[in-house]
């Protein structure tokens, strides 16, 4: 295989393992971004659950009806953003996958490529060893032709 037909074949791996680099960045961002998310959501469901604790206990103590129906408006404005939040995660969810998916099909393109020059180097190394046999046995066969001519020469003179 000559230069140049190597040539366009490395510019695709090139491209393919920058391809599949950038999928794995991408990647990384977005689950960082989910792990972001679900800690968010997470945090916001213990303060949830602490803020009705202490609903609890105020109602224990007693309570008037104003500070009753704060604290609901609150927890209801927990539940919301509680809502929000596992809609968030979610979506997150989606999108790594979404990214896993993409980052094994530009490996999956890069092996292609990669198994692809492997078969082309193979082939070439077959072809120049084939080469290299029949250089061999030309060599031979000139060596052997040669003491052919010089036994031949040889037995002439004695006769």
């Amino acid at each position: 295989m000559t230069q140049t037909q190597q040539r366009p074949l490395d510019i695709l791996i090139d491209q393919a393992r920058d391809a599949r680099d950038t999928a794995s960045q991408v990647l990384a961002s977005e689950r960082r971004s989910q792990q972001q998310v679900q800690t968010q959501l997470e945090t916001l469901g213990q303060y949830r659950l602490e803020y009705a604790q202490r609903l609890q206990q105020a109602m224990f103590g007693g309570i008037d009806p104003a500070t009753m129906q704060n604290y609901q408006a609150f927890l209801r404005s927990l539940d919301d953003a509680l809502d929000r939040a596992r809609k968030a995660v979610s979506e997150q969810q989606q999108r790594v996958s979404h990214s896993q998916q993409h980052w094994r099909e530009q490996q999956q393109r890069l092996t292609s490529f990669d198994t692809l020059a492997s078969r082309r180097n193979m082939q070439s190394m077959q072809l120049e060893n084939r080469r290299e046999m029949r250089r061999n046995d030309e060599l031979a066969s000139n060596t052997l032709l040669r003491q052919r001519d010089a036994d031949t020469a040889g037995h002439g003179s004695i006769r």
